[in-house]
């Protein structure tokens, strides 16, 4: 099989390397510059996107383009209508993630409850609304901006501080949601442009910097994820999507995430492509090979997916700049990195690539555009148990300058 990976960031490095050791052809584009160096002289580059899809296209039916990031759907839909394999997502996908509004309506419109949500095109409005309503709420703009804020002032005046402080700024369309108090959970599945691969997944994510679930918004410092008991959760939201999704085209993974309460399931906001580190740490607990799993996404048979019981957890162990970008903090790579005795199952290398030369030629070393240098996993049958394991294998990973949250999954495993 070929795949090509068309990337911005190179986020799915470690599923390439798993694609290349069974065996795969796989070859990647890499659109950010600042991230030119990630997975060098570890993936194979294609030149461009054009000179890949060449290249898949004298695979034939083995060729397989894999796109990593959402506001490509349009893209990969027309790529689709040329008779290309496409896994990614869908210009419906990309609605779905990025107009946030749309998508609370949508489910809706499905029957589920939703909370109440106000779309603005300016500051002035949402301010003028959080004067007329006076609520805890949630700032946040489309997924495609990376911004959110979350009130914690019963009032929305954090909210309405942080708003006017950023007046100046240009104004691009964004939301405010009433927050919604609960347990926040994740469910996700595999859609295979006709119906989703089951089981799926639940997950448990910790998005803030510190331990205690203190400082600001990352993208992710860790994840809990099970296959187990999922079908309760799957049916009474994602299942209900699955004819929108179908009449779209979408392929590729899909995920929600809700607050569960005594008032029922609040969906939140959806991800509609693969991903990071949730690919990451979900693959121990999949029983088949990327390779086998991706020809088996693409064939749109509905062919179940298996799964291994139990928890896998997942640590993300990052580096400077991180939480921030390389674009506004000027922060060195090409850091040695190494992670010995570290299981090659549970290891999955991130902004990382071979040093062409210096004092580190030919070693492992950072590389990228935000420091997301690795994810290690452990699974077992129980929360306490895979996290034991995980945090093993983090202690023996080397980075200047490396940290990770040491609290991954103790809530869960402790209640």
């Amino acid at each position: 099989m070929r795949v090509l990976g068309i990337t911005e960031t190179c986020d799915l490095g470690s599923l390439y390397q798993r694609l290349l050791a069974e065996g795969h052809e796989v070859q990647v584009t890499i659109s950010e510059p600042l991230a030119a160096g990630t997975m060098a002289g570890l993936v194979p580059r294609a030149h461009d996107p054009e000179a890949g899809l060449r290249w898949i296209t004298e695979a034939g039916s083995e060729g397989i383009v894999l796109f990593e990031a959402a506001g490509f759907g349009a893209w990969q839909d027309q790529l689709r209508t040329r008779g290309f394999s496409v896994i990614g997502g869908s210009a419906f996908g990309d609605r779905l993630e990025d107009d946030r509004a749309y998508a609370q309506r949508l489910l809706a419109g499905l029957g589920l409850p939703v909370a109440a949500v106000t779309e603005h095109a300016d500051v002035g409005s949402a301010l003028a609304d959080i004067a007329a309503r006076p609520r805890r709420c949630v700032f946040k703009r489309a997924a495609s901006a990376g911004e959110t804020f979350v009130g914690t002032f019963d009032d929305g005046s954090d909210v309405a501080a942080m708003l006017a402080a950023s007046s100046s700024a240009p104004d691009t369309p964004f939301i405010l949601m009433d927050h919604v108090d609960g347990i926040e959970v994740g469910v996700g599945a595999y859609f295979d442009g006709q119906r989703f691969l089951r089981p799926a997944c639940l997950d448990w994510e910790h998005k803030r910097f510190f331990a205690g679930d203190m400082g600001e918004l990352t993208g992710e410092m860790g994840t809990v994820a099970s296959f187990e008991r999922s079908d309760r959760l799957f049916e009474a939201t994602l299942a209900l999507i699955e004819p929108q999704l179908r009449a779209a085209g979408h392929i590729g993974y899909v995920n929600l995430n809700t607050i569960v309460n005594e008032g029922g399931v609040w969906p939140l906001e959806f991800t509609c492509r693969f991903g990071y580190p949730g690919f990451a740490v979900l693959e121990p607990l999949q029983r088949q090979a990327w390779g086998e799993l991706l020809a088996a996404i693409a064939a749109g048979e509905g062919a179940p997916l298996a799964t291994a019981p139990g928890f896998s957890v997942g640590l993300v162990l990052s580096t400077p700049p991180f939480p921030w970008s390389r674009h506004e903090v000027d922060s060195p790579i090409g850091l040695p990195v190494s992670a010995e005795g570290v299981e090659a199952d549970h290891l999955h290398w991130g902004e990382v690539g071979l040093a062409p030369s210096g004092p580190a030629a030919g070693r492992l070393v950072t590389s990228g555009l935000y420091g997301w240098t690795a994810v290690v996993t452990g699974t077992g049958p129980s929360v306490a148990e895979a996290r034991t394991a995980a945090y093993a294998r983090a202690r023996r990973v080397r980075a200047p300058n490396l940290r990770y949250r040491l609290d991954i999954g103790d809530r869960l495993a402790t209640g």
